[in-house]
């Protein structure tokens, strides 16, 4: 009787095991990598919960293949190792078919080892320094020809500028842009005296000096202007200083690549009226799609008061398209998902179309906005068409003999044009 009672239990145990793996076979997990603690929850949350969003949009649609969504949530918590390890756990663990993640580039960087080894796919929402281009990541957010380099145009051909305070966060994508920035300029003939560059860390707090630093660098005559590549929730008391230090938008302008309306909404930004952002999107732009957007994610969130912005219609982009890849190859094989991505198009939420070009980057429109004494961002100056991201600078030595195209014959993320060979990653 033990043995019978004994070989029923393990039947039923076995039973169970097959029921739950073929549940777990009957949905399609979507692995969200975002910090929800730390120096940069004040930005990547909201990312979080656009994902999660997506997702519930999906699923009321029949989901995929026939498939429901299920998100795998973890949080890497602002710490750069860690996000290595989630995406471990992601991917071997957990089996997620995708990763929606990241915010910094040092965060990406972590992580690119353990994508590339697993070979899983992901979308990286947030814009970068370039100089990158893998199989297994989708750009969907600014490259710097698509948000740096114009911005820097706007500032000298319809501002006037001609000095130049460059401040960024330590990290990759600030120096690593600021490169680019620095080389260019250079290339407009300005001189080495006219450009000044300081870096802080995360969640850097005291910005007396500095600012009193920018003050006097932009008291010499020439009109100054301040690019910044702040990240993170040190962008509060940075902007705050400006106010208490006087310094206007007439005076020294600063166009920040890292803030929207989500850090904004912080503080009073009527000292601030006047300051530019250089994005792909703002949630003032009308557009239908964008009415759409905005009020999907106000009642998703519950809350009218919140707010939308760039990373958030990259992350949306990114979802959609991999969505349509996925009908297109008709499963979530990496391999079958990266080819069907290329050449995809959705509507982005500025009125036009967001095309996947087959170096992995997006076509976008370049936006250049001015901080209202709302928090939100009246548009200046914006390109005239969508601009292809360039994954390699043009301005750098070591790179500008360098494409990627992820298409048959090349398949190759650092394709030098000049050798004929490739010098990384290709399949």
């Amino acid at each position: 009787m033990k043995l019978k009672k004994l070989i029923a239990a393990s039947s039923i145990i076995a039973s169970s095991l097959v029921t739950q793996m073929a549940m777990a076979a009957d949905t399609i997990k979507v692995g969200v990598l975002h910090s929800l603690s730390g120096t940069m929850a004040i930005s990547e949350t909201t990312l979080k919960d656009t994902v999660l969003m997506m997702i519930e949009e999906q699923n009321k649609a029949g989901g995929l293949l026939g498939k429901k969504l299920e998100p795998v949530v973890v949080d890497p918590a602002s710490n750069w190792p860690l996000f290595a390890e989630k995406t471990r756990e992601l991917l071997a663990k957990e089996k997620v078919d995708v990763i929606f993640g990241c915010w910094t580039s040092v965060s990406r960087k972590s992580v690119l080892p353990v994508i590339e080894e697993l070979n899983g796919l992901m979308f990286y929402p947030v814009q970068y320094e370039g100089e990158e281009s893998s199989k297994n990541v989708f750009y969907t957010g600014a490259s710097p020809n698509q948000q740096a380099i114009p911005a820097v145009d706007y500032l000298m051909n319809d501002i006037g500028a001609e000095r130049w305070v460059l401040l960024g966060t330590d990290y990759v994508y600030p120096r690593t842009t600021n490169k680019i920035l620095e080389a260019y300029l250079k290339a407009q003939g300005v001189a080495d005296k006219d450009i000044m560059i300081n870096y802080t860390p995360f969640g850097h707090s005291d910005w007396q000096s500095i600012v009193a630093e920018v003050k006097k660098f932009g008291s010499k005559g020439k009109k100054t202007a301040v690019v910044s590549t702040i990240n993170g929730d040190a962008n509060v008391p940075f902007y705050k200083e400006l106010g208490n230090q006087g310094i206007s938008a007439e005076d020294i302008p600063v166009v920040a690549f890292s803030v929207g309306e989500e850090e904004l909404s912080g503080f009073d930004t009527s000292p601030l009226v006047g300051h530019l952002a250089a994005w792909n999107y703002f949630q003032s732009v009308e557009s239908d799609e964008n009415t759409k957007f905005i009020k999907a994610w106000k009642k998703y969130i519950g809350d009218n008061k919140r707010v939308t912005n760039d990373p958030m219609e990259a992350t949306y982009i990114g979802f959609k398209m991999w969505a349509k890849a996925v009908e297109k190859a008709g499963t979530t094989e990496v391999d079958a998902v990266e080819q069907a991505m290329i050449g995809i198009t959705v509507p982005n939420l500025t009125g036009g179309t967001a095309v996947m070009n087959s170096n992995h980057h997006l076509s976008k429109p370049v936006l250049i906005g001015e901080i209202q004494e709302n928090g939100q961002f009246e548009v200046v100056w914006q390109t005239p068409d969508t601009v292809i991201g360039d994954a390699w600078s043009d301005f750098l030595p070591s790179s500008k003999n360098l494409i990627a195209d992820w298409t048959a014959p090349v398949k190759c993320g650092n394709f030098d044009i000049k050798t004929g060979k490739c010098s990384g990653q290709n399949f």
